[in-house]
């Protein structure tokens, strides 16, 4: 495997609300024999701002964020969400046009081919072979048999339908040999949406039970994403439900598996 200089950009939730998922994404890509850094001066990749309408101030945020992943020594960009490489890489070169920023947007489209979300990098990486221990992968949550812990997986919006990227997380849960199940609601969106969950939260709020209540009929007793939004939207509202399930980032149940 060939050795490579990574530039991890956190985002603003994982900072905030869940630094676990991105201290696991940079230990998993370590293991791998990577080199791992984080760029002083990221801010946030504006999507909230964007996303709002106001593009001035995604614009502002941005190109901070932009001014430090351009000079980090670094041959990969690595982002733990999907949303957030999808604002990078697919909709910073028309933020930049929409202010009249053509210096800032031709620096975006030649770093867009250098950011990948964590599993799209990680997963072709990572085979079963190379799991630890004996038949079953562990994480925390599971028995001493290595049962009692499946997993279902929630397939974020933007990381499904602008980057496609769809096997990716699954392959790795697969590979690490975590007990995986199907849910009825795969692909539906968990109602967070930035704004979309302040602006309409009773339609927001059903989208989540959708996606909550077919977790549970599956049996899964963790739900596990690439996007610490959507899954701090669904335990959420899990926990105002008292629903039994465990919320985790795609990164630390890999991490903790190959512990």
């Amino acid at each position: 495997m060939v050795s490579v200089r990574i530039a991890i950009f956190p985002t603003c939730v994982v900072d905030a609300v869940s630094p676990a998922a991105g201290v696991a994404a940079v230990r998993v890509l370590r293991r791998l024999d990577h080199v791992v850094t984080v760029p002083e001066g990221t801010t946030c990749c504006g999507q909230p701002a964007w996303n709002a309408g106001q593009a001035e101030a995604a614009a502002k945020v941005a190109r901070a964020t932009l001014d430090s992943l351009s000079k980090a020594d670094a041959d990969v960009v690595v982002v733990p969400a999907g949303s957030c490489a999808t604002m990078i890489r697919v909709f910073w070169p028309e933020l930049f046009e929409v202010v009249s920023d053509a210096e800032s947007r031709a620096r975006a489209e030649a770093l867009a081919p250098r950011v990948k979300e964590f599993s799209e990098f990680a997963a072709p990486q990572i085979r079963s072979g190379q799991r630890k221990g004996k038949d079953q992968a562990r994480f925390a949550g599971q028995n001493e048999e290595g049962g009692g812990a499946t997993v279902v997986y929630h397939h974020s919006c933007h990381m499904l339908r602008e980057l496609g990227i769809e096997a990716q997380p699954e392959a790795m849960l697969d590979a690490v040999g975590v007990e995986r199940v199907e849910s009825a609601a795969r692909g539906r969106c968990c109602g967070f949406g930035g704004l979309f969950s302040v602006k309409l939260p009773e339609v927001s709020t059903a989208m989540a039970d959708d996606v909550l209540d077919a977790a549970v009929d599956a049996g899964a007793a963790t739900v596990v994403g690439c996007d610490a939004s959507c899954l701090m939207h669904l335990e959420g509202r899990a926990a105002r439900r008292g629903l039994p399930l465990a919320f985790k980032h795609l990164a630390e149940v890999v991490e903790e598996a190959r512990s």
